[in-house]
């Protein structure tokens, strides 16, 4: 078989071969507009959990204290509507009630989410002092092996 011959069949071949996984692999070129910079490895920093942390702190503090105004204007509205004998006035005081349920879950959400990172910060200090541990135990059993070794 001559080169040119096998170069074509392996080019054959990767035009009829179907999509699959790649594991420890990141294509050169996988679309996208970004290189491997861009679409790589995971990476996050301390920095930007806080941030994240922080805004949802912010969201659950000022939301709640914003969106009671929302409230207490919605009831005030619907009290005067109903006041008056339209139907919508009933309606808007449903919807200001539904509201205060929406504003708690929002807010258990975003505590939930500043707790969390706040949970894995720590666990994950915990996390590399075990490790730092451990590492350094196996050095100084390698050190004594080394020791052992050049007698």
């Amino acid at each position: 078989m001559a080169w040119d011959e096998w170069e074509e069949l392996k080019s054959k071949a990767l035009q009829k071969q179907s999509a699959h996984m790649q594991l420890n692999h990141l294509a050169a070129d996988s679309g996208g507009g970004g290189g491997r910079d861009a679409w790589g490895d995971l990476k996050v920093s301390q920095t930007d959990l806080a941030a994240v942390g922080k805004a949802a702190h912010e969201l659950f503090e000022n939301f709640g204290l914003y969106s009671d105004h929302a409230r207490i204007s919605s009831m005030t509205a619907a009290g005067g509507l109903k006041s008056e004998g339209f139907a919508l006035g009933a309606a808007l005081d449903h919807v200001a009630e539904r509201w205060v349920d929406q504003v708690q879950t929002l807010r258990d959400a975003c505590a939930h989410i500043s707790n969390h990172l706040r949970f894995t910060k720590n666990q994950h200090a915990a996390d590399d002092t075990f490790i730092a541990g451990t590492l350094s135990s196996i050095s100084t059993l390698d050190a004594g092996f080394d020791h052992r070794k050049s007698e």
